[in-house]
């Protein structure tokens, strides 16, 4: 697997590390256009739902050359799953991305009965996908990709010792609204790109209700798309809902928080998701 990705991805390499909770993560590492960590020591942007996510972000990393808009150098870290794990990796995040505790909306459930209908998963499938959401560690894997993910990153590539960043998307961006609202002092710059606020009783405000006027050092981006807000499944009307809901708590960050409407759907919006942190959060 590592030759084939390496081959595919120009200057990545790929490593799989077991967490102390006993998880197998797969992880790509994609360096920046002739990078001399001898000579320059580059941030890390970790970049979650790496089965995913890679093959669109990771070729972005070449906007560190664009004549028309640089952006700061930094090394690409995307954190998937590995071996046994990476075939259900699409319920496996579930558990992994979402907050402890976060409420399962019923406007989700029939989300995923309507892909039983169609014919997108069985029933034994829909059932454990939506039992990894009744048990969520988001809390879990935040403490494996800052305690155990990225020392590693640092001795073996020569980071910089500042300046990290976070995108997720989907689920993905609800992990980064948490990790934001959690304080973490690991990243510098977070993307939350159409974050799966999908209930109104969702951790999220209860951690915006604790967090009051707190300052955070920390800038945050926040896309949602427009084609989820006027189309007709109500699970993306409420993502986007909630979205702005959160949104407008925290309008008063003096820009410490951005955020951009896209005209993508929910699943063409990641990369699109993706540039509009880079350009907004890692220009020069």
């Amino acid at each position: 697997m590592s030759i084939m990705w390496q081959g595919c991805l120009a200057d990545t390499d790929y490593f799989e590390l077991r967490s102390s909770g006993g998880h197998d993560y797969g992880v790509w590492v994609t360096t920046p256009p002739r990078y001399d960590p001898a000579t320059t020591q580059a941030p890390v942007v970790y970049v979650l739902d790496g089965n995913w996510a890679v093959g669109m972000t990771a070729p972005l990393i070449v906007t560190q050359l664009d004549p028309m808009q640089r952006i700061q150098p930094y090394i690409q870290v995307s954190v998937g799953y590995a071996g046994e794990e990476a075939q259900h990796w699409a319920r496996l995040r579930n558990r992994d991305l979402v907050p402890p505790g976060e409420p399962i909306a019923q406007e989700f459930i029939d989300a995923v009965e309507m892909g039983l209908e169609t014919g997108a998963m069985t029933r034994e499938e829909a059932d454990a996908y939506l039992a990894e959401l009744r048990d969520t560690h988001a809390d879990a894997f935040l403490s494996f990709i800052t305690a155990e993910l990225h020392p590693r990153i640092e001795r073996d590539y020569g980071t910089a010792t500042s300046g990290h960043g976070l995108f997720g998307y989907s689920y993905g961006g609800l992990f980064s609204l948490y990790t934001w609202l959690t304080g973490s002092t690991l990243f510098e710059t977070i993307g939350a790109g159409s974050p799966g606020v999908a209930s109104e009783d969702s951790q999220i405000f209860a951690q915006l209700k604790e967090f009051g006027d707190s300052e955070q050092a920390a800038k945050l981006h926040v896309t949602f798309n427009d084609r989820e807000l006027l189309g007709d499944l109500a699970i993306y009307q409420n993502i986007t809902k909630n979205t702005a809901a959160v949104l407008h708590r925290l309008t008063s960050r003096n820009g410490a928080v951005t955020s951009a409407v896209l005209g993508e759907t929910h699943v063409t919006g990641l990369q699109a998701s993706f540039l509009s942190y880079l350009r907004t959060c890692r220009a020069l």
